[in-house]
């Protein structure tokens, strides 16, 4: 199979913060049991990486509208003035 790179995936997710983001959380759903959408031998993080690249797995929001508001490090979005620590 080709090699997936971050160009490839920054095609889909322009915000490389945003994909970091996403790129991890697919890899920990995979790593948990979930079905890959491609068929790959490699370690999960490059599994997801090439579901991201394919536009296989995206946000459920938009990407503008998470990097307007955040993404805080569990996951969760953060939304300025209304997420109290």
């Amino acid at each position: 199979m080709a090699r997936v790179t971050t160009e490839d995936c920054l095609k889909r997710i322009e915000n490389r913060f945003l994909l970091v983001q996403l790129a991890a959380t697919r890899a920990k759903q995979l790593a948990q049991g979930a079905d890959p959408t491609v068929h790959s031998t490699n370690k999960v993080l490059v599994t997801a990486l090439r579901e991201i690249a394919l536009g296989n797995v995206r946000f459920e929001q938009d990407v503008k509208e998470l990097a307007r508001i955040g993404i805080g490090s569990k996951g969760e979005v953060v939304r300025p003035g209304k997420n109290k620590r």
